[in-house]
């Protein structure tokens, strides 16, 4: 008899009036609000511009969204496209399914995308992110609680977590790979911040480091696993994408960190002002110009004129006449 163990949910789906709410699309909703919310707080520490990380991401998290769900159903097309079954269900993304390197893979295009429209450097934006990113897995892997998936083998921990009869699963205690990913992901995140303010990382190495510690904890977390799943000598597809990936996120840090040292000093650039908005301000500028000139004209014309109609006064006699008068009166005298 099993004493403790973690509950699954009776349902997956909570329904507000004929509104269902879907536990999976909740986690994901949530760890996406919290990955801009971080990654803006880090963007403009490192003198970005409020709101820039939430615009890049409008393009960011639906191409990350088509990516995940693309490598999953790439990777499993047997459970859409064998005999018997559905595949319309290949579109079901509230079901559950998303591979996380189809997610990041086009969610960087997506990215490079926003970056681009802004005249902003897509690694700098990487750096900024990076933790929100692994704070967002941490958060969606619950979703995986809520649909009974991506458990590992029996246990009789105290920690297990109960699996319900269902179609395609057993009922019993298993180990809750969902939870080990989800405890490793905020490891991570704390990884990278702590890193980025220790060694000021730039230029991705950042977001290299949340890769390549995501993907050792992804290699033994995945062994773990006992769902069905493609395997390449011996090993779970997911188990050697791992290591690939580790191995290019662990190169790139130490090439970038020769090549190019340091951090970025500018992470976004002032926008030009809009078109028009520099010939308005310059006619404007030579209107009030224009009028100035012509107070300038009106003064000067009006002091003309004064000095033409004043009655001329001795001081304003010639030099000659002057002198002429005095002698005149001395030799009277």
């Amino acid at each position: 008899m099993d004493l403790a163990y973690i509950p699954s949910p009776s349902t997956g789906v909570l329904h507000l009036g004929p509104v269902p709410l879907r536990g999976y699309a909740f986690c994901i909703i949530i760890g996406v609000f919290v990955a801009v919310w971080l990654g803006n707080k880090r963007w403009i520490a490192r003198g970005g511009k409020a709101g820039t990380v939430a615009d890049i991401a409008v393009w960011a998290v639906p191409f990350g969204l088509v990516g995940g769900r693309l490598y999953h159903v790439i990777t499993d097309y047997q459970l859409y496209f064998s005999e018997g079954e559905n595949w319309v269900d290949a579109f079901k993304i509230w079901e559950g399914g998303l591979g996380i390197w189809g997610a990041i893979a086009l969610g960087a295009v997506g990215a490079w995308i926003g970056c681009r429209r802004r005249g902003i450097p897509l690694p700098a934006y990487a750096d900024a992110i990076a933790p929100g990113i692994a704070l967002a897995q941490a958060i969606g892997r619950w979703g995986n609680w809520f649909n009974q998936e991506l458990y590992g083998r029996p246990t009789d921990l105290p920690w297990g977590l109960e699996i319900t009869a269902g179609a395609n699963r057993e009922a019993g205690i298993y180990h809750p790979t969902f939870l080990y990913e989800s405890l490793w992901c905020i490891g991570v995140a704390l990884l990278v911040i702590w890193a980025d303010r220790r060694f000021k990382l730039g230029h991705g190495r950042a977001f290299a480091l949340y890769v390549a510690a995501y993907c050792a904890g992804r290699g033994w977390i995945e062994y773990m696993r006992v769902d069905e799943a493609h395997h390449v000598l011996g090993l779970r597809l997911n188990v050697w994408t791992a290591i690939v990936v580790f191995v290019l996120a662990v190169t790139y840090i130490v090439i970038s960190a020769r090549v190019r040292p340091g951090r970025e000093e500018i992470v976004e650039p002032e926008r030009p002002a809009k078109p028009g908005a520099g010939a308005a301000a310059d006619k404007a500028s030579g209107s009030d110009g224009d009028a100035a000139e012509a107070t300038d004209t009106d003064a000067a014309s009006t002091g003309d004129a004064e000095t033409a109609d004043a009655p001329p006064t001795p001081d304003d006699e010639p030099a000659g006449n002057g002198a002429g008068n005095g002698a005149g009166a001395a030799g009277k005298g």
